[in-house]
This record gives C-alpha cells, structure tokens and sequence, in this order.
C-alpha cells in the first residue's frame, strides 16, 4: 500500500521523511495553492464584469470568494495531482493551526483525491510524535476552515474597501487593515504623546559613603520631612509638578546649597529594613513572547524571529511555533528536569513539576508551549547549529528549562540614612539561592530596569551607625518623553489588547515598515508623517476601524465562529451590508473627505503646515510672496519637528543654504544643504558648466551646528587614499558609504576588501597602519550565522527549466532571490512574503537577459575588424540563444 503525504514546505517534507516508513511518498505544497485573485489579472473571466469583482468575494451572494490558484502555483498542483496518481492513500499534514488546516482544506478541494483521505496533526517533527500521529489522523476540521475562511474575507474587505480610498486621497499604494490600521494608530498615538511632552528638570543630591571602608552610595529623598520631587511626580503634559503632590522641587541653585551645607556633617543610619523576595521563573514561550524577546535580547525583528523559528521546527529542533498556549506535555516537564537535574544539581529543581495556565485573550487551539523538540531535550552545543538558528533556539531551551527549576530568593535592603534635615536612601539586594537565575533572565523593555541577577551589596549597617560621606554631588534631571514602541512592547500591546493574533504580528509589523507607516531606527519603530494623515482620515471617518475596543470584540467574535458560539454569515452581513456597514459607510464619506486636507498632517504648535506628496511629505508655508516649499528630511520624526527646524529648512528655499566657508584650494563657495536623506555639504553652485557639484553626506556625530570648514573640506575629500597594501600593492582608501565609515583594499581582479570604521575611529584622519590594522581583522557579515545555517527565508518553488530550487535568502543588502549562481535584489515594494514563484522568474529571467546582453556587447567590441554584416549575425545568435 502506497501513501502521498502533504505538507507545506520541502524542509518539512526532508525531516518528516525521515520518520516515514518506505511505501510513504512525502510532497510539498510550497504553502497555500489557492486564495483569493490579488490583482485584476487574476479575476477570472466569468465574473470580471461583477462590481464585486475585485473585492474577489461575492458580496451579493452569501459572501461566497473566488478562489484562484495563482501563476506560480499552478505547476505545483499539477505535480501533487500527478503523486496522487497510482497511491492508495492521501494524507494531509499541514501545520497544527487554523493556516494549517486551511491549506489541507483547499488541497482537498482542488485535487478532489478518489482515494481514502485523511488529516494528520502533530506539534514537532520527531519519530515518536509522527509515529503517534499515523495512528491518530482525522477528518479536516470545517468548522475550523470556515472560522479562517471568515477571517480572511473579513480582512479582505476591509482591505479593499478602505486602501482604494485612502489612494484617491492621500497617496497612490497605501494600505489600511483590520489590525494593521490599529497598530499604526497605537504607533502615532504614541507620537503625539511625544509631541505634547514638556520637560521638567529637578534636582537632588548623590552621597558617596564608607562604612568600615566598604563604599555604597545613597540619594536624597526627602528634605525638611517633605518627600523631594522625582520625575515621576512632573505633568508630562506641562513639565510641572502634578497639581497636589506634596513635593519639594529643587533647582540647580537650591541643591548646591544644600550640599554645601551637608559638607562635613554627620550622617547617622536612622533605619534598616530587609525584605524577602521570591521570584517565579517565566513560562515557557509563546508566539508573542518568543517575538517579545527575540527582539529585547538578540534585537530580531518578529519577522525574521518567525522565519528563524519556523526553519527550526521544520528541521525537528522545537515545537510548533505558533501557539498561544504556554502548557507543557508531562514529556516536555519530564526531559526539562532531567537537563536541570544533569546541568544544575537537584537543588535547582523545583520542589513540584510546573505546569502553566494560559491566560491570554482568545488563545487559539494549538496544544503545547514553544519548546524543544523530543523526550530529551539537545542542548544548544549539541545541535550543530549556528548563527540566529543557534541563538533562538538557546533563548527557547534556556527558558522551558528554567520553567521547571527552583524559585530565586532574593533578600531587598532598604538604608535610610539622614543628615541635618536631608533624608538620603541606600537600596541593596541579596540573592540567597539564585535558582532560575542560573540558566535564564528575562528581558525588560524598560532600559533603565535592572535585571533580576544583579547582586547590590551594601556594607554591614545597623542602626545608629555613622558612615563618613567621602563626596556629596549635585545632580540634575530632566523627565524623558514616553518611550516608542519597539516591536517587543508592539506585540506586548496587541497581545494584551486582545488585538489580531500573535501568529500575523511579524506580518503586521513587516507590512508597517514596508508601506511606509513607520521606520524601524534603533529598535524603535518611528511613524512617519504619512502614518498620522492615515490616522487622521481613520479616526475622523471610520473611528471603529481603529479602535482597539472594536477590533478586539471583532476577534472574539471570529474566535467564536470556530467554536460554532456565532454564524459567520450573519456577522459579515452585517459589518460590511448593513445599515452603518462598512459598504455604506464608505459610499457616505468619501463625497465628505476633501483630499487637500486628507493629505495635510496638523501638528501642535506649529504654523506651518505638513502635507503628504508624490515624493514625500513636505513643509508648505505662506509668505508674503506667495507659497514656499521643503521637503521634510527622513530622519526628522513628527514628534521632533518644531518651528526652529521648519525656519531652517524654508530659509534654505528663500535665503539659499547657509555657506560655511570657502574651500581654501579652488575658493568655491562650501554650502550646508538639507535633504530628503538629512543634512550634506555641497562645493559650489550648481550652473550649466557645473550641473553636479560634489557633495558629501554628514557622518554621524556631525550637524550643521557643529560643522567647521576643516571637516566640510575633509568631507568633500572623500574617498582619502591612505596608501597601498604592504603586500600586495593595492589602493586603500577610506570613505563614507550607506552602512557608515570604512576602508577599502581594492585586490585587482580579486575585487575589493571592506571593513567598517570602529566607533573611536575617525574617517577624516584615520591612518594607513589603523587601516591595515582593520583589513587584517577577520570579516563580519551582518550575521555570524554559520553556512550550515544559511537557511532561505521563503522557498518559493523550483525552476521550469532546471527544476532547481529558487529561494529568497537575507543578503548584507537585503533580502535576494537565488536560482543557481543568479541572483537578483528584491524589487522596491516588493516583501519577502507577497513575492510569488513567476514574479520572482521574470526578474530572474530579467537578470539573465541583462547578462548575456553585457556579454554580447563585450563579445561585440572585441570584434571591432569583424564585418558589420558578420558581427550583426552574432549579435543576432546570441541573442536567440538567451532567450
């Protein structure tokens, strides 16, 4: 007996071959065969006409979509109809999930299997798990694939309906979704509350102490018996105390004269305090907490945390990494106390197996926690693995191990300490028995938290002591905007919101930044000034589909459609049909959006006003001579543009840029330019004879207000030859580029040897010997990762030509598509999730034309004696031969 297994990837269907007996053949589906057209040449020709067309959903027959099998998909079904052909057996066994079982759906659906069907789950790729499977399959879930199916029509509509809307108004290629407009919306909010901070300063005093010649410090907390101010006591909304805190505000002037007073006084411990603390290990991971700290701790993105995770579960290393569950099995509990048993030593076992409760909204119905795969769990040294690979899956052993060892006891020391009548405080803290702390800490998303292992000890103290103060400091304080999102605290948020489901954050997110909503800088996910008039538009005339309230009610409504508690018919009808549906209220607004002011972003406190154009947003302001315009920078952010910074950048337009000085060897003029990419210097005028002055961008430390003409003459420089190599004759340089300062070796026919600049070192005077000194060190790619782990991001299919896999795998620019030894960058707009199989063919084949053209042209010039007759005839073989 013969039996065809499906699942979705070819790195799933290698591993799980492996625990199959001979007579089962294993197929990959390459993820869904069938969904709804995304764009009109893929509506088919039977409902083309419909005015519903290209929603792909007919809305006036029960809401029923039009399922196509995209270009890219259509030789894959052919092949899986193929394998079905001569098999007594079909099994689906796509992921545990609503995704999963969609697909199973769908395949079921097209290739219409004559043959006994059955669905097989399992929650890791191991023998003893897919052996159990076998004897366990089941029927695919419709109530399952109708609570996913009205998810994705839902999302559809909302989708279609509203981005068409937001192109007439705003900006050609925006997107608005169901949960992405939310997170966008949470983006901006947290942006205006930045735009309305006032800073507060305060002061207060900072003791260096001995006692017995042990040092511990100590701060001032209250002065006369009054409590003195912090920041948290300050209005972030008027940077003044909060009305009714009964707080004394120090300045600058009042805290040096109060340790001027202090100087030489005795301070006396007036009270000590010792307070036990136990602290619980985390449970193991989720999707979102996986997302969460991958992101803290290796700076991830939830994107390339899921393709990270994803490649490791297809290769049998962990559980399935979709789950809202952080439930354990008696297996996992089992082999996570054996690895803390052999590892730690029995007394960092928890005295009782821990088993967790989910507690999150609406979890979905996935069965375990993210752990490692298998009854033993491998250390991270024993799986061979490298890179990001090896760094996760370190994070997700660490803590399903620590989930089953002992609490930590921690002692916390509280020291006051008074001087005159100045109340100074001294905290310590003790870890008695560490217990989880030895194999994991949590991450924090607040940068100013300590972490939970850190010992502060403070010297032996009791009452009545009198430690001598050796310096007494004055210190100042300024109370600090709210901090942005990163996408730890994002996916925390939504999480918490009940917001969407963990499994499409990193997809949400992915979308944010490609569209242009947000920019990612320093792990804080900035909105643009686009974000805020989609905002705007949203909340004025579809406040529903950004609040977080609605949005939430909305997926618990899907979740209960999968439990069968609702009908999905009658709540599509109503949200997009009924009498304030979505449908209508559209038609009903859009006459009332004037898109002059749907493009206009209205700040706080600034009379110029900030509008959204072809090529970005922009600065317009009325002047007595009319209008003036300037493009707003990349790198100045809604919450930080002010009237001192619009001035600067309309004075460039009306008064030319500023000059800071002339270039002391052609005596040109050297100008300080801003522009769409930040501030740049520029060496002369711009005129017929000269249409492209040199021009250099500012490296970073530099501003327009620090700027001397040494340096803007040193930038201008740009490439500095240093020298050549000691050993093989070649140029070095120095330069600026787009990922910072470098040199440069260039080998010959060997190519050109790079290193990025340190932080200490400077581009403008860095010698060849530093130089050298940086091109012997070894070379780091933007990832350490191993070869073995240079895993694709997204299989896309295989070649019709070669039948070779083309894949797209992260480059040190970018994600890239690799078919044999052609590569080619993804196109701009294009994500590394919506690029499909014959897309990716065209701008290969593309990339193949373009090469042979090169070659023929080379070939061409070569051949100058050669007759013209005869050369044309070459060009013209060549040319067949490439296409």
């Amino acid at each position: 007996m013969s039996t065809l297994v499906i699942v979705e990837s070819p790195t799933k269907a290698r591993t799980i071959r492996n625990y199959l007996p001979k007579d089962y053949r294993v197929e990959a589906s390459m993820g869904h065969v069938r969904d709804l057209p995304q764009s009109a040449s893929e509506i088919p020709a039977a409902v083309k006409g419909e005015k519903w067309a290209q929603l792909g959903v007919n809305i006036e027959a029960d809401f029923e979509p039009v399922y196509v099998v995209p270009k890219d998909k259509k030789k894959i079904v052919t092949q899986l109809k193929d394998a079905l052909k001569g098999v007594d057996e079909l099994i689906l066994a796509t992921d545990e999930d609503r995704e999963g079982e969609s697909i199973s759906w769908h395949l079921y659906q097209l290739l219409k299997p004559k043959v006994p069907t059955k669905r097989m789950v399992f929650h890791e790729i191991t023998q003893e798990a897919i052996k159990k499977a076998l004897t366990d399959c089941r029927n695919i879930d419709e109530q399952l694939v109708r609570a996913q199916e009205t998810r994705r029509i839902l999302d559809r509509l909302v989708g279609y309906t509203l981005s068409p809307l937001l192109w007439k108004k705003i900006a050609w290629g925006l997107s608005a979704g169901r949960v992405q407009s939310v997170a966008v919306r949470l983006l901006v909010n947290k942006e205006r509350q930045r735009r309305a901070f006032h800073e507060g300063t305060y002061w207060d005093l900072k003791a260096s102490l001995l006692q017995e010649k042990s040092p511990f410090s100590a701060q001032l907390v209250t002065f006369g018996g009054t409590k003195v101010a912090t920041g948290s006591d300050f209005d972030p909304t008027t940077g003044q105390i909060t009305a009714g805190r009964n707080v004394v505000l120090l300045n600058e002037e009042q805290a040096l004269e109060l340790k001027e007073r202090l100087e030489g006084k005795t301070w006396t411990v007036t009270d000590m305090e010792e307070r036990p603390v136990t602290r619980k290990p985390s449970p193991p991971f989720t999707t979102s907490t996986l997302q969460q700290e991958s992101n803290r701790k290796l700076r991830l993105s939830a994107r390339d945390t899921m393709r990270v995770a994803q490649n490791l579960y297809e290769q049998g290393y962990i559980t399935y990494m979709r789950t809202d569950s952080v439930h354990l099995s008696d297996q996992a509990i089992a082999a996570a106390r054996s690895c803390v048993e052999q590892k730690y030593g029995k007394q960092y076992l928890s005295p009782q197996p821990r088993q967790y409760t989910t507690k999150s909204k609406g979890a979905q119905e996935a069965h375990e926690a993210i752990r490692p795969a298998g009854s033993t769990f491998r250390t991270p040294q024993e799986t061979g693995l490298g890179g990001r690979e090896f760094a996760v899956y370190d994070l997700i052993w660490k803590r399903t191990v620590a989930s089953q060892m002992a609490d930590s006891r921690q002692t916390q020391i509280t020291v006051q300490l008074l001087v005159e009548d100045a109340g100074f405080r001294s905290s310590g803290k003790r870890i008695d028995f560490p217990g989880y702390l030895r194999a994991y800490v949590e991450g924090s998303d607040d940068p100013e938290a300590a972490l939970e292992d850190q010992e502060v000890i403070l010297p032996p103290l009791k009452v009545g002591d009198h430690p001598t103060c050796t310096e007494l400091e004055a210190v100042g304080h300024e109370t600090q905007p709210p901090a942005r999102y990163t996408e730890a605290s994002l996916v925390k948020t939504l999480e918490s919101e009940g917001i969407g489901r963990p499994s499409t954050y990193a997809s949400i997110i992915g979308t944010i930044i490609d569209k242009g909503y947000a920019q990612l800088v320093s792990n804080a996910l900035i909105p643009t000034f686009t974000a805020f008039a989609v905002t705007d538009l949203l909340e004025k005339h579809f406040p529903d589909i950004v609040d977080p309230s609605f949005t939430s009610k909305m997926e618990q409504t899907l979740d209960d459609i999968a439990t069968g508690e609702a009908k999905w018919l009658p709540y599509l009808q109503k949200f997009y049909l009924g009498e304030h549906g979505l449908e209508t209220l559209v038609r009903e607004q859009e006459s009332q959006i004037d898109a002059t002011k749907a493009r206009t972003v209205e700040l706080e406190n600034l009379d110029a006003k900030v509008r959204i154009g072809k090529y970005g947003p922009y600065i317009e302001v009325e002047n007595g001579e009319g209008v003036v315009t300037a493009s707003i920078p990349k790198d100045l952010t809604p919450a930080d543009l002010n009237p001192k910074q619009v001035e600067v950048l309309l004075r460039q337009k009306t008064t030319g840029p500023d000059q800071v000085g002339r270039h002391p060897e052609t005596g040109e003029p050297i100008y300080v330019k801003i522009g769409t990419y930040g501030p740049y210097v520029q060496l002369g005028d711009k005129t017929e004879e000269n249409p492209k002055p040199k021009q250099a961008s500012f490296p970073k430390g530099v501003t327009p207000e620090n700027l001397t003409l040494e340096v803007a003459v040193g930038l201008l420089a740009l490439p500095r030859t240093l020298g050549v190599h000691p050993v093989t004759g070649g140029k070095i340089q120095a330069s600026l580029g787009r990922f910072g300062p470098y040199v440069v070796h260039d080998q010959g026919k060997e190519g050109k040897d790079y290193r990025s600049l340190k932080a200490a070192d400077n581009v403008l005077t860095i010698s060849l010997e530093r130089a050298l000194e940086l091109l012997a060190e070894p070379k780091k790619g933007r990832s350490s990762s191993s070869s073995k782990s240079k895993a694709a991001l997204r299989e896309l299919g295989t070649h019709p030509d070669d039948d070779a896999s083309v894949n797209i795998y992260d480059g040190p620019y970018g994600p890239y598509i690799k078919h044999g030894k052609t590569n080619v960058s993804l196109p701009e707009g294009q994500s590394v999730e919506t690029i499909t199989l014959s897309a990716a063919l065209e701008l290969l084949q593309a990339k193949a034309s373009t090469k042979s053209t090169s070659r023929t042209s080379k070939s061409t010039t070569s051949k100058t004696k050669s007759s013209t007759t005869k050369s044309s005839t070459t060009r013209g073989k060549k040319k067949e031969a490439s296409n």
